[in-house]
């Protein structure tokens, strides 16, 4: 799960320094094989933004944002891929569109429930001039530039993860105890909200009580921020579940606007914020297979490396799997296929 920037400290991943590479193209088809089912391609990558004219104000692990005009940023979503708060050198073809498009696609869904940051401005209004539209229509978004809520708001349906770590040898997670005898996977009988730090560039977020929430960030804007998560969550896994899929967790960015208003923001419910388990081959007592970056990372469990940057290089079939997967999730999810 990443967090970016929204003109306020967020918690960040380690920028790409090659100029060589900014701005580059690649065109790509995918063959995700017999599983997941073949959905169309999407033809460009972006490993690094370059919009000379724009003000550049945070490059974070996934997200390029600039400052425009009015309080309003543009978000350009990028195909590098982070793992375990590591950027890793190898991107994946199509993916800060799919994240955009999903995220887009929750954002409209999810409106009348809690206030997001889009403005619903067209990306190529703001573009400077000769910008490649085609390439950032997709993957970018204008959106209100807002103080950001120094947590992550995290809401756990199942028992995985850190959290099936932490119950494992506590009997809690972040605090909450749990009916004994769970099991890996198993699904909650309500879902918890279980906040996080936001860490500094090149650490580990790591799972915090709600009473250091409160502490952090007082207790009005804690209870509206887990009231908020928790709404999302609710209404993301009923959503999900009558298309086949569970929303195992899923982290949530928040930020104020000058208002006092509270806004989700940044990305909600993606393969890069949330871990999706297809119902048909959910199984407790095991980990499921997934829809989002635990391919990757368990692929990176595999190696012999300290979580620490610089990343590994990833196989080429685990980043055409990983496409794969993303693009399966939003045609399920969204009823979207990207082309």
């Amino acid at each position: 799960m990443a967090g970016e920037a929204h003109g306020i400290a967020h918690s960040s991943g380690r920028p790409e320094s090659d100029p060589a590479r900014t701005d580059r193209v690649v065109r790509a088809r995918y063959n995700p094989g017999p599983r997941p089912p073949q959905v169309a391609s999407v033809p460009t990558t972006l490993i690094q933004s370059d919009l000379p004219g724009l003000e550049l104000i945070h490059r974070g692990k996934v997200r390029d944002v600039y400052a425009l005009p009015g309080q309003r940023l543009l978000i350009v979503a990028s195909d590098r891929l982070s793992a375990f708060d590591v950027v890793l050198p190898d991107p994946i073809p199509g993916k800060g569109e799919m994240l955009t498009q999903i995220s887009n696609y929750w954002f409209a869904q999810t409106a009348h429930r809690v206030p997001n940051h889009l403005t619903g401005e067209s990306v190529a209004s703001v573009l400077p001039p000769g910008a490649n539209v085609d390439l950032y229509a997709r993957r970018s978004v204008v959106a209100r530039r807002l103080k950001g809520v120094p947590i992550e708001a995290i809401v756990r349906g199942y028992v995985i993860g850190s959290g099936w770590k932490d119950y494992h040898a506590t009997g809690a997670i972040c605090g909450i105890r749990l009916p004994a005898g769970l099991r890996q996977a198993e699904r909650l009988p309500e879902p918890i909200f279980t906040p996080s730090t936001k860490a500094a560039a090149g650490a580990h977020d790591e799972n915090i009580p709600f009473e250091t929430a409160v502490a952090l960030l007082g207790e009005d804007l804690a209870l509206r921020v887990r009231e908020a998560s928790l709404a999302l969550y609710r209404h993301a896994a009923m959503h999900a579940e009558a298309r086949g899929i569970l929303i195992a967790d899923t982290k949530f960015e928040f930020g104020l606007d000058g208002d006092g208003t509270l806004r989700v923001m940044d990305e909600i419910l993606t393969p890069d914020s949330s871990r999706f388990w297809p119902m048909d081959q959910y199984r407790v007592g095991t980990s499921p297979p997934s829809y989002d970056k635990q391919f990757v990372r368990d692929y990176l469990e595999t190696l012999d490396w300290n979580k620490q940057a610089p990343g590994p290089r990833v196989p080429e079939s685990v980043i055409v799997g990983t496409a794969a997967k993303y693009a399966e999730a939003l045609k399920r999810l969204a009823g979207i296929t990207l082309d």
